[in-house]
């Protein structure tokens, strides 16, 4: 694939950007990403998967430290540290994930899109974990509704609850 800025080499570097849900893909040659300014693996101002961790860990690389103000201390059971774990990217303990917890759930919000996984579902039992999700969205938006006054979809929507609540009490 020829390089879709000059035409001429051969496309080395493949970008895929994502802005607003929009993805565009650029293929371009290593002469034309210098030229562009865009960072290439492997160069001193590369990309790297170091600068990528600590970036989505508050951690700065140059001061060996959390850039947030509050720093947790050091895990109980295996005295792990923030820093050390944002430099190692991994934790000595289950008991880390507790002691860290309030770290965590931004991070994952960052790298995740949110805090709850919402992945596959068993297919033996996947029709009762569907109607708990289902019911979970319902309150949460029959809340909504409760605190905008909008009663009547309020009721509508109690009542599904109550409908899918006797479904999953049968299964």
């Amino acid at each position: 694939m020829l390089c879709q800025e000059c035409g001429k080499k051969q496309a080395t570097l493949h970008f895929t950007k994502i802005l607003n849900g929009e993805k565009t893909e650029f293929h371009i040659c290593e002469s034309c990403a210098r030229e562009k300014g865009e960072l290439i693996p492997g160069t001193p101002n590369g990309f790297s998967i170091h600068n990528l961790l600590s970036g989505l860990l508050d951690f700065d690389p140059s001061q060996n430290s959390v850039t947030s103000k509050s720093q947790p201390g050091r895990c109980e059971q295996c005295g792990l540290t923030y820093s050390q774990f944002s430099k190692v990217g991994r934790f000595g303990c289950s008991s880390c994930y507790k002691h860290f917890d309030d770290k965590l759930d931004p991070l994952f919000k960052r790298v995740h899109g949110n805090t709850v996984h919402t992945g596959k579902v068993p297919k033996r039992s996947g029709g009762l974990i569907k109607y708990k999700r289902e019911i979970e969205d319902l309150k949460k938006e029959l809340l909504l509704r409760i605190q905008g006054e909008e009663f009547e979809e309020a009721a509508k929507l109690r009542d599904e609850i109550r409908q899918l609540e006797r479904k999953v009490a049968e299964s």
